[in-house]
């Protein structure tokens, strides 16, 4: 409750001072491009096409026969790269490390390479040192206003301040630091109001590559806003300054477009309601059952694991405990998902978590 009543203090001050800084909309279509992949294999020293079964992007439109493919640079870095797609440094990535070592990962930048994206990832086992894991991993960026009932927003805070923001009200986010590796962010009219609704993920990313973790430590509905507390760590489980990407869905997928993919659900473990919502079953149909050890779970969501499908995964709560997943998902129309969380030191230990899961189609 002390922290909680600092932040919230502090949240005021921030606030008062008009110190939240506001990023202006962008105007055409949500989303302009957008992939996803999981690196199943991420010692390959050569660029290898990543896992075909679970991997999409708005390039197969016009370039059916391209997949993203990825190339280990050093121990822990790799990088993946999506066709076709390239818009610089717009839009944000996510990733989600896939493990039951506590490895964890962050996102180092993200450009353009001729036609391509590239997302270039650093991964870390606890303490600090760069090592490899699998992960999965999406980048995505949008513009334009969307009709109510469904919604999508993006913030990128990097040097202390906006980089880059949407939302698909046409209103402009809000963001600033409440202490040291504390923040909040402000999404303006894309919950519903009184109610917590939709999914939230968020990414550090750290330009210098060093061990950096964030999290969602609370989120509240605003009236139809959306406020998140994002809280970021060291190797050491200490509060850390650090650039990152937050990102919210409702009523879409976590990639932002909508129809397709029509076959996508998500969760959160701390509240329910409509924080559990699955495309095809409606508000509550997705579930979370504990497995061996405490501290693992397994996430279902049925009827939506069609054809390629992704997934990401990302802690809620207090404390520097992280949360992603076990394995790649396995599905037949279900798909289930495999989470496990971690204390700071890589013991498994009980935590929330929100996760979000998307088919293609």
């Amino acid at each position: 409750m002390r922290l909680r009543s600092f932040v919230t203090a502090a949240l005021a001050a921030v606030l008062a001072a008009g110190a939240l800084t506001p990023a202006s909309p962008a105007a055409a279509a949500t989303a302009d491009r957008w992939g996803f992949a999981y690196v199943k294999d991420p010692t390959v020293a050569v660029w290898t096409v990543l896992d075909t079964s679970r991997q999409w992007g708005s390039w197969k439109t016009a370039f059916p026969a391209a997949w993203a493919d990825g190339i280990k640079l050093a121990p822990g870095r790799f990088q993946v790269r999506f066709p076709q797609v390239g818009a610089g440094s717009r839009g944000v990535p996510h990733v989600t490390p896939v493990n039951r070592t506590g490895h964890y990962c962050e996102v180092v930048r993200w450009f353009q390479s001729g036609a391509d994206e590239i997302v270039d990832v650093q991964c870390h086992k606890p303490g600090g040192t760069r090592d490899d894991t699998p992960f999965t991993v999406l980048w995505t960026t949008s513009s334009g206003v969307l009709p109510a009932g469904t919604s999508h927003a993006y913030v990128q805070w990097g040097a202390g301040a906006v980089v880059q923001s949407y939302n698909s009200t046409g209103v402009a986010n809000a963001a600033g630091p409440v202490g040291v590796g504390q923040y909040v962010v402000r999404l303006p009219g894309v919950g519903v109001a009184g109610v917590l609704a939709g999914n939230v993920q968020v990414t550090a990313v750290q330009p210098n590559a060093g061990p950096r973790r964030c999290k969602v430590y609370t989120w509240s509905a605003v009236g139809s806003d959306v406020q998140v507390y994002v809280f970021c760590y060291d190797q050491a489980g200490a509060f850390i300054n650090t650039d990152f990407t937050v990102s919210y869905h409702r009523r879409r997928p976590v990639i932002g477009s909508l129809g397709p993919p029509t076959y996508f659900g998500y969760l959160g473990t701390a509240v329910g309601g409509p924080t559990n919502d699955n495309s095809v079953l409606g508000v509550g149909a997705n579930t979370v059952v504990p497995l061996a050890p405490a501290g693992r779970y397994l996430a279902t969501f049925p009827q939506i694991g069609v054809k390629e499908t992704h997934a990401q995964v990302v802690a809620q709560g207090s404390g520097s405990n992280y949360c992603h997943l076990t394995q790649s998902w396995t599905y037949t129309t279900n798909a289930d998902v495999d989470v496990i969380c971690f204390d700071n030191a890589g013991v498994v230990t009980p935590h929330r978590f929100l996760a979000t899961f998307t088919s293609r189609l």
